[in-house]
This record gives structure tokens, sequence and C-alpha cells, in this order.
């Protein structure tokens, strides 16, 4: 009603306040300016005062449509104390990172992986038949072994560690028709093994794979992972 009661106020020629007294549109600044004042007057007799925006809502907003101090934080802040140890944090390039202020503890590492081989070529690697290079667990228990040895040939900036044991067995899963992986590393050393487990774990499961991939094109390398490690700053995981 009172947006009504303003609309029949105005007219093409002038305009009324509520207070009945007419007034004509005239062309100098100086009325202009005063009309536009007595029409904010009336607004404001209407509808009460302009409701107060906050400094922060005038701010410039982002692309999420949130003002500028509403935005998440900046990278640096999540990330928090954690870091690419292999990344230099002023130039961004690969490094390797330097052990030599750790001190030596006894530590170990294990790690697992499973290999498909669907029915058939899990019958000929059960009854031994699969391949003409040998006993496919024994060659690959051994390639596990050979592969942890090795690891900081393959990784780029793995250090090079003195292993203790590297022990690595595998098992028929009939259920599955696969072949469970298990594979340990131990060291005393200023650095951990996990890499070392990782990398026997995986190539024991690729060499499966190249013993039975003449009976199957189907087989599957999966769950490569980290189950255990013990010892250094991070303890027992």
């Amino acid at each position: 009603a009172s947006l009504l009661e303003l609309q029949k106020t105005c007219s093409s020629t002038g305009y009324s306040t509520l207070d009945g007294h007419h007034h004509s549109h005239r062309h100098d600044q100086s009325s202009v300016s005063s009309t536009s004042e007595d029409i904010n007057a009336d607004m404001e007799r209407i509808f009460g005062s302009p409701v107060s925006i906050p400094d922060s809502f005038s701010s410039s907003p982002t692309a999420s449509g949130m003002p500028e101090s509403s935005s998440p934080s900046s990278s640096s802040s999540v990330a928090g104390s954690r870091q690419l140890t292999h990344t230099d944090p002023d130039t961004g390039k690969a490094t390797m990172v330097d052990v030599s202020h750790k001190s030596s503890t006894a530590r170990s590492a294990t790690a697992t992986a499973k290999v498909i081989l669907g029915k058939e070529a899990f019958q000929l690697v059960h009854d031994n038949h699969v391949s003409k290079k040998g006993d496919v667990l024994t060659v690959s228990q051994l390639a596990g072994i050979m592969g942890a040895k090795q690891t900081s040939q393959l990784i780029p900036l793995c250090h090079p560690i003195l292993l203790s044991d590297v022990s690595v067995s595998l098992t028929l899963d009939e259920d599955a028709l696969s072949v469970g992986i298990w594979a340990q590393a131990t060291t005393v050393g200023p650095t951990g093994v996990e890499m070392e487990a990782l990398t026997a774990a995986s190539v024991a499961a690729l060499t499966v794979y190249d013993m039975c991939k003449a009976a199957s094109k189907m087989i599957e390398i999966t769950d490569i992972r980290l189950v255990e490690k013990k010892g250094g700053k991070s303890g027992h995981w």
C-alpha cells in the first residue's frame, strides 16, 4: 500500500510528497539535488532507514561468489608442517634428502601385493605346469629379493641402503584365483626401507605376470601397498 501511495504521487511533470505539496521538475542542478533529497526523505519515512552493509561484504567477490576475506587459507597454511621431503622448499626442484644428521636405528617395512590370475592360469601355477621358465613362485620370490637390493637404482632419489634382510613369500589363494605376495625389508641405518619392501613386492608381482602371460592376457596386478613400518622418528605404523 505504501508503494502504491508513493507511485500515485509521482507524475510526468513533477511529484508530490506525502505531505501534499506538489513539486515541479526543474532543469537546474540545485532543483534536481533538492528533488532527490525529498524523494529519499519520503522513502525513509515509508520504509525506514537503509540497512548498513558490513565492510567485509563490500569487497570484490571471488570466483566462488564469496568475499576475499572468506576465501580458504593459502596452501602454505593448509600444508602446515608437512612437506614433500624430496622437493627443495626454495626452488621446487627435486633433491635427495640429507640423512647425515640422523642416528642409525633398527628399521623394517612390510608390503603386500596380489596377482589375480584367473581360473586357467591359476590351475597351471598350482600344478606347476605354467611356464618353461621354471617354478613360478620360486622364481618370483628370488626376483623380489633381488629387486629390493636394486631399489636405489630404480627409484632416482632413494638412498643406497645396506639391507640386513629381505624376505619374500608367495601363497596361492584358490578362492580368489590369485597369488598373494608378502615382502619385508630390514636394516640398521638413518633412513627407512619402505621403498625396498614395496619394490620387492612389485618386482615379485611383475615376475608372476611375466611367467604366466602366455596362459592368460587377463592377469591383473593389484593391491600393492605398505602395511607396516617400524623404527625411525615416526615409530611404528
